[in-house]
């Protein structure tokens, strides 16, 4: 259990509060490419319960304002795209993408003293379908090599959901090896959509998930973040190994449909308090992604990208098919099952009220983690996984697996050997 403080600390994230001066000093999703296409209208945003406008000048690059002109005021997301940068629709002044005035147009001279004014505005960067922004102060940090990001376009997808809910408690779902068994069930594995067969067994992932609900778990702090091993018994001489990841400060990466191939990632950004994006990638480092894949990743996704199961129609559950199809009773896609679990929870959970056991290992371990991260901000020090030298921006340590090995295996062991082969294949790609 923690206190009602320690709460507050690891889920507000507006302005000038702990946590949120935390989730600044790293680059975050704050648009999928395809939703600012070169030469429409800017898009309004909000992160960190800060109220934005994203937009891509004549050149065609990204830019992210504060929203209100710095003048009198007025939405800049209802303005014209022209002249090298955003141009207000009340009085005509002009941005470009670093908050630069360029007019004043209706002053002598096009403004003498336009200069003086520094709007708000923050860097972007482009990668792997995603425009990402820094909000923090200072020198940005760089942007992680993460494969998921750098893998031709061909062989990734992105998308993104909104939820209503606080992004702690989705993040946790991440790290949370035992629901596994449960919530994401099929009865029915005839019916499972691309039945997987876990590497060193004939089995799906779904069987030897329902087939011990309770593993053993351990966690291994890393440069990243976090790793998490979660063991079940497969046979009486094997053993059914997950790894997974907590990607600081708030990701997570897990099998997916690529495993053995690649991964998926969940990264959640926080709106404000109460609500959240979660992106969603998925990635193959050996082969283009069948459109069935890419498909699937939006399966039962509006165009607006809210779900189509939702809280207001009670997520579809069909109670009947709770006896033959699915542990819910809400489909087969994993991510609705994943926000009606967080997302019923309210807005922002109640942790003190929450009685944790001994498989709740890793939500621990990420909690301490984020509040001694917290701590790191305030007493001036760069918290984990900020990186700033370019010879240290490589992670081909960032493994997931799903694999049945021997009983007897050393996991961590196990897991060095993996760690090693794909550093020397990094080094070997010159990457």
């Amino acid at each position: 259990m923690i206190t009602q403080e320690e709460n507050e600390r690891l889920t507000q994230t507006g302005p000038g509060t702990p946590c949120g001066n935390l989730m600044r000093r790293y680059w975050q999703p704050v648009a999928l490419c395809e939703e600012l296409p070169a030469g429409e209208a800017p898009l309004k945003v909000k992160i960190f319960s800060e109220e934005l406008v994203l937009f891509r000048d004549d050149r065609g690059r990204p830019g992210l304002l504060g929203l209100h002109c710095s003048h009198r005021g007025t939405d800049l997301s209802y303005g014209r795209v022209e002249d090298g940068g955003l141009r207000c629709l009340y009085h005509g002044w002009l941005y470009d993408i670093c908050g630069k005035v360029l007019e004043q147009p209706g002053e002598p001279g096009g403004g003498s003293r336009r200069n003086e004014i520094c709007h708000l505005a923050y860097p972007c960067r482009e990668a792997g379908g995603v425009i990402f922004a820094y909000l923090g102060p200072g020198e940005p940090s760089l942007l992680p090599n993460y494969e998921f990001l750098n893998v031709p376009e061909e062989y990734r997808t992105v998308t993104k959901i909104l939820l209503h809910c606080n992004y702690l408690q989705s993040n946790e779902g991440n790290y949370d090896p035992v629901h596994l068994s449960f919530l994401h069930q099929s009865i029915a594995e005839g019916d499972i959509p691309r039945r997987r067969v876990v590497q060193g067994s004939s089995d799906s992932d779904n069987s030897l998930l329902g087939r011990d609900a309770a593993p053993s778990i351990d966690v291994e702090l890393t440069d990243f973040g976090m790793r998490i091993y979660t063991i079940r018994a497969a046979t009486a001489e094997k053993s059914y190994l997950r790894v997974t990841n907590f990607i600081f400060p708030n990701a997570g990466a897990f099998g997916g449909s690529t495993i053995g191939e690649g991964y998926s990632v969940h990264w959640h950004v926080p709106i404000d308090d109460a609500s959240h994006w979660k992106y969603i990638f998925m990635f193959s480092r050996e082969r283009p992604l069948s459109d069935e894949l890419r498909n699937w990743s939006r399966f039962e996704l509006n165009p607006d990208y809210t779900l189509i199961r939702n809280a207001a129609n009670r997520y579809q559950q069909d109670r009947d098919s709770m006896k033959t199809k699915t542990f819910t009773g809400m489909g087969m896609n994993f991510q609705a099952h994943d926000v009606f679990a967080t997302e019923s929870q309210g807005p922002t959970e109640d942790r003190t009220a929450e009685h944790l056991v001994s498989s709740d290992k890793a939500v621990v371990a990420g909690r301490k983690l984020l509040l001694g991260a917290i701590k790191d901000v305030e007493e001036g020090r760069d918290p984990r996984h900020v990186i700033r030298d370019p010879k240290k921006n490589s992670l081909p340590h960032l493994v997931v697996l799903s694999e049945v090995i021997p009983a007897s295996t050393d996991c961590k062991q196990y897991m060095k050997k993996v760690e090693s082969e794909n550093q020397r294949l990094a080094l070997q790609n010159g990457k």
